[in-house]
């Protein structure tokens, strides 16, 4: 049966919980040693090992899945706006990327590392935690390119330190690679490529330099990149053969790409979180505007303006992708 997967008898436990997307392999551990985790009514330790007849609850809650199946494995694409938070809750009751991703049964979207509330791009997520574990764990070295808008322009000098190293409160970091990329006036756009994932890393970087980023967009994360006809606030499942292809990055089963599923790939949109107090239901009688597709025609975007044909500034040589005509906060 196509995108269903049998859980063989006596595997670890945090490998169990991690497939099931409650989050990577090395939180499960945790969540285990602090004895949020109970088999048949007992308290867990890291090590135990489960089957499909054992009852496994988080935090006392029943895990509401079948512990003999394996949710399809499904990996997002997803072109994150700014301001959206990478975090499942925000005291301030800001939006977040989660808010409006399609529902699962059975597991919960991860994110595969995170983006700033004013950083937008390439955001991936999947149901696996072992594979969301695989591609942020840094011996994985996997590049994120970023397109970054710096005020200003960056000499020979600062270049070259961008490569060597920068000291940072957190310790030196570098980029793998500094490419310009065009641009007017005062603000120039450069290329750079990286293989961690720091808290605000690319952004520090030039900081320390004392150039200052106006606008950063993640382009590509390993090998899968921002495809042109992918908007901003619009996300899709990744196609059979990029799936493929980024699961043997990691070393994982490329057969695992067949829970995809062929056929027409899908587009959707993310609507703008409405904010708290602001909800309203749709008067009787008629339905709630829904939106379009990605692909609806040029003037269609995720929250309803119309696009007024820009290539992006200053030609940010992206091949295949464009910034979205949004200007930089």
């Amino acid at each position: 049966m196509r995108g269903v997967f049998v859980m063989t008898n006596d595997e670890k436990l945090q490998k169990v919980l991690a497939r099931f997307g409650l989050g990577p392999r090395r939180r499960m551990e945790e969540w285990i040693a602090a004895g949020r985790v109970s088999v048949n009514g007992l308290v867990a330790k890291v090590g135990d090992r489960v089957s499909s007849t054992d009852r496994l609850a988080v935090d006392g809650e029943p895990l509401r899945i079948p512990g003999w199946v394996r949710p399809r494995l499904r990996v997002l694409r997803y072109h994150k706006p700014v301001g959206e938070l990478t975090t499942r809750q925000d005291p301030q009751g800001r939006p977040t990327v989660f808010d409006r991703l399609p529902r699962l049964r059975g597991s919960r979207w991860i994110a595969v590392g995170r983006l700033d509330y004013n950083t937008e791009g390439l955001l991936l997520l999947t149901n696996d935690g072992d594979l969301a574990n695989a591609l942020m764990h840094p011996r994985a070295e996997v590049e994120r390119e970023y397109a970054v808008r710096v005020l200003g322009e960056v000499n020979e000098e600062q270049r070259q330190q961008l490569l060597t190293g920068v000291e940072l409160d957190d310790g030196p970091a570098h980029f793998l690679s500094v490419q310009e990329a065009g641009g007017e006036g005062a603000n120039r756009w450069y290329h750079v490529t990286l293989a961690e994932g720091r808290n605000r890393e690319v952004r520090r970087l030039f900081e320390a330099l004392g150039l200052t980023v106006s606008r950063l967009i993640r382009v590509r994360y390993g090998i899968v990149g921002m495809p042109r006809h992918l908007k901003v606030g619009y996300f899709e499942d990744l196609p059979d053969e990029e799936m493929a292809a980024l699961l043997e990055t990691v070393g994982m089963a490329p057969k695992a790409a067949s829970a995809q599923g062929g056929g027409e790939r899908l587009v959707e949109r993310v609507p703008p979180p409405v904010p708290q107090g602001l909800r309203e239901k749709a008067p009787a009688g008629r339905k709630a505007p829904r939106g379009g597709f990605a692909g609806a025609g040029p003037s269609a975007t995720p929250f309803g303006r119309k696009e007024e044909g820009k290539r992006g500034p200053g030609g940010t040589g992206l091949p295949g992708f464009r910034p979205g005509g949004r200007r930089g906060k």
